[in-house]
């Protein structure tokens, strides 16, 4: 992947390994067009508007007549993904809303329990349901015993084959009530640590405010500016959807090419194999999660753990483990992805990976902040002695700071590799910035400048005109309802939010969107800015921690929906799913998962509650979330000024954000000055997220995912370009949806999902402790 900045406006012929590596998509000069019979091809809808054919197209050849590598956004949008659309395929049908509403329910409910729910697996559900619904509802297209006169009702039930367009309606729906809202932290952490219980109403609606609220991020009344440079252009590429949209293709298009079926076919041979497979690292044999030699050689050595261990969260940085793993490996069906991230984003944050993991074990070896009294990898607050911080002894009734009780208790502190979590994510709001303005601004000007008098010369774009754009309107009045709504619960709920710093919160939002958003949609990659707006909040409203969390809530939950929706959008596009389409299935997916995902909640911490309070929790349940949370709440609301103001202990923190800003510099100048030479793909602001990478959670995969990313990007991309084509992005979508299909059947049939954990029983690849046979710290 390349940055769009240093991209020409139009076709240039460079060799780089017989390979055409610099093409654009806004647009293709005269001369380009005499250069190769190849670029002439490029605008030739009969060539790029099928990607099923047995062998390469004239798109897809070099000057030396080899196929060639997919290099660039305009390589994805037209090498691997159709142009094919059929404007008359019905969409509001019986079983497109009979399967969105019952599957919003279920990821609802699921996604509460889980986090996340994979979008592949709701993908996949939806498939085989509505293919079940194809058959066994009448329909005036069914074979003579269940055909029905052709009315309008009939059609409604079953118009005929289950089509793209229903099924990606299905998937958005269901996808977008299946997210857990971040409001649910909040009512998590008031309920577990200050004993507060909001009342249902506040929950319910809290929860669909704030997702709603992304429509100020996209609500610009100036000429739908995020769509115009967040959507619509070809450099706005979303590598993370690719997976998805080709198994789109594959499953509804071309079905009659010879090359579509095979590819349908390895499709669901590697989705069995991999769905057999995960059975063992996950239940019979977890120490396939990751196999440490060192610990096997070593077993109890607590330098061995944190170094060479991470088969259980929060144990090791996982440094040569092997994993077996594809939960851990691939993707899990989210943003980063072996198979599908670009090499120079992976790279990136391997980078910051090397650096964290020298950084944690030399913070620890030298007991730098005091941390060799805490664990190594933690997210909770402590007593410099080590035992856990109880925030409620430094608060008043009303949960705002106590300065004497506070004298008495002293300020807590962190481990240093949550503490370099933090600096790390400082940073990178920095160098996001800095990074957005050298390398994509002059692109998002030119587009924004010219979106009026020149449009978008996207070939997915232009198949898309046909259809009635939303309008912004639409954004504006939810975007008034839902505002105000959000300020009524805000006080309702008690807070302590004053309505100014609600305000402030939403355009420090609003503001960050581009910029996340660019960086997300052409390489990838969209680390958190939540540090960053915890820390405002607390300069803002100090001494609130509960205050802080709900600044936290508007501030950034609004740029992870509006993340979510643009994709969508996109997603749409790559589809060509009306617009209006894609917008009335995420308001309606957004009203069913507020409705379901606080009564959940309730429940779950009604009757996990010691499971959640606890630093591990179980292998079903954890609280590590709603845990750091509420410590990052304390830390920055309470103890924001104490705690990070200049001269104290951690007072350097709020720095790294100008240490941040000027970390891209040096990149931009030496790639200006060796423009060869590949500063370029370096992304600052991947690398300074990822120093604190492995701070939580399992880390034993991160080696082996290296592996399976440069054989991927690297090897099959340049040397087995074909293969790539056809099947790479369709293995991954194979492998993740597997994986996610059978956790799922996991949880509910052995896991506690249902209500009871039926372990296996313990053997060489089950051991007690551990899975990887690392001395156990916790």
């Amino acid at each position: 992947m390349e940055h769009v900045a240093d991209r020409p406006s139009n076709v240039e012929k460079e060799k780089s390994d017989g390979v055409l590596e610099a093409m654009s998509s806004d647009s293709i000069s005269e001369k380009a067009k005499d250069d190769t019979q190849v670029q002439v091809e490029v605008l030739d809808d009969e060539s790029i508007g099928a990607v099923f054919t047995e062998g390469p197209r004239l798109i897809d050849l070099g000057e030396d007549g080899k196929e060639r590598p997919i290099e660039t956004d305009l390589d994805y949008s037209t090498r691997l993904l159709s142009l094919d659309d059929d404007p008359a395929l019905p969409i509001w049908t019986f079983r497109m809303w009979f399967l969105s509403i019952g599957l919003s329910c279920f990821g609802a409910v699921l996604g509460q329990i889980f986090l996340t729910v994979s979008q592949l697996f709701l993908q996949i559900i939806s498939y085989i349901l509505g293919k079940i619904l194809e058959e066994v509802i009448p329909g005036p297209a069914r074979p003579k015993q269940l055909r029905t006169p052709n009315t309008r009702f009939w059609r409604f039930m079953n118009p005929g084959p289950f089509n793209i367009k229903e099924h990606v309606a299905i998937t958005i729906m269901a996808s977008t009530a299946s997210s857990s809202a971040l409001a649910i932290s909040i009512f998590a952490a008031q309920d577990l640590y200050y004993h507060v219980r909001p009342n249902a109403a506040v929950g319910i609606f809290t929860r669909q405010v704030f997702q709603s609220v992304i429509a100020l991020l996209d609500a610009e009344e100036r000429l739908g500016i995020m769509r115009s440079f967040l959507v619509y252009p070809t450099f706005a590429l979303y590598p993370q959807l690719i997976p998805s949209v080709q198994l789109f293709d594959a499953l509804h298009r071309g079905q009659e090419a010879v090359m579509q079926k095979k590819r349908l076919k390895f499709f669901w041979i590697i989705f069995v194999i991999i769905f057999v497979w995960e059975w063992f690292p996950e239940y019979i044999a977890p120490t396939l999660t990751g196999v440490s030699i060192f610990c096997l050689a070593n077993q109890n050595s607590p330098w061995f753990t944190r170094i060479f261990g991470g088969a259980a969260g929060n144990e090791g940085l996982g440094v040569f483990s092997i994993s077996f793993d594809w939960a851990y490996i691939g993707s899990g069906g989210n943003s980063i992805g072996a198979l599908f991230t670009p090499l120079s984003t992976q790279l990136s944050l391997y980078g910051g990976c090397l650096v964290c993991i020298i950084a944690f074990c030399a913070c620890y070896a030298a007991n730098t902040w005091n941390t060799q009294n805490f664990p190594f990898l933690t997210q909770l607050l402590y007593y410099e002695n080590g035992t856990q911080y109880n925030q409620l002894s430094i608060l008043n009734d009303d949960f705002t700071l106590n300065e004497e009780k506070l004298a008495q208790q002293g300020l807590p502190w962190y481990a240093a590799s949550q503490l370099l979590f933090k600096i790390s994510r400082t940073m990178y709001i920095g160098a996001a910035i800095t990074h957005f303005l050298l390398w994509h601004y002059p692109t998002v000007y030119q587009i924004i400048r010219d979106y009026k008098t020149k449009g978008c010369d996207d070939p997915h774009y232009k198949k898309m005109k046909i259809y009635k754009e939303i309008s912004n309107w639409w954004y504006l009045i939810i975007l008034g309802v839902t505002a105000a709504v959000a300020l009524g619960t805000t006080y309702a709920a008690k807070s302590g939010l004053p309505w100014w710093a609600f305000i402030v919160a939403i355009v420090f939002a609003w503001l960050f969107v581009p910029i996340i958003g660019t960086l997300n949609a052409t390489v990838g990659y969209a680390p958190s800015i939540e540090n960053m707006v915890q820390m405002l909040g607390g300069a803002l409203v100090p001494g609130r921690p509960v205050a802080n969390m709900y600044f936290t809530m508007y501030g950034f939950n609004p740029v992870t929906q509006a993340l979510v929706l643009l994709r969508d959008l996109k997603l749409g596009q790559y589809v060509k799913l009306p617009p209006r389409v894609t917008f009335t299935v995420q308001v309606i997916g957004t009203i069913v998962g507020g409705l379901l995902n606080f009564v959940i909640a309730k429940v779950v911490l009604t009757s996990q509650r010691e499971i959640l309070l606890d630093v591990q929790g179980s292998n079903v349940w954890s609280g590590q979330q709603v845990q750091s949370y509420n410590s990052d709440a304390v830390s920055w609301g309470a103890l924001g000024k104490p705690l990070y103001a200049p001269g104290t202990r951690y007072g350097f923190v709020p720095y790294m954000l100008l240490v941040g800003l000027g970390f891209p510099i040096p990149f931009w100048l030496l790639h200006r000055k060796y423009p060869k030479v590949g500063f370029n793909f370096v992304f600052t602001p991947i690398i300074v997220a990822e120093l604190g990478f492995l701070s939580v959670g399992i880390n034993s995969a991160v080696f082996t995912r290296l592996g399976v990313t440069l054989f991927s990007q690297y090897y099959l991309r340049k040397y087995r370009a074909p293969w790539f084509r056809k099947y790479n992005f369709l293995l991954s979508a194979a492998l993740d949806g597997g994986t996610s299909v059978m956790i799922f059947v996991y949880t509910f049939a052995v896991g506690g999902g249902s209500g009871t954990v039926i372990p296996f029983p313990t053997w060489a690849l089950n051991p007690k402790g551990n899975p990887d046979y690392c001395k156990r710290l916790t």
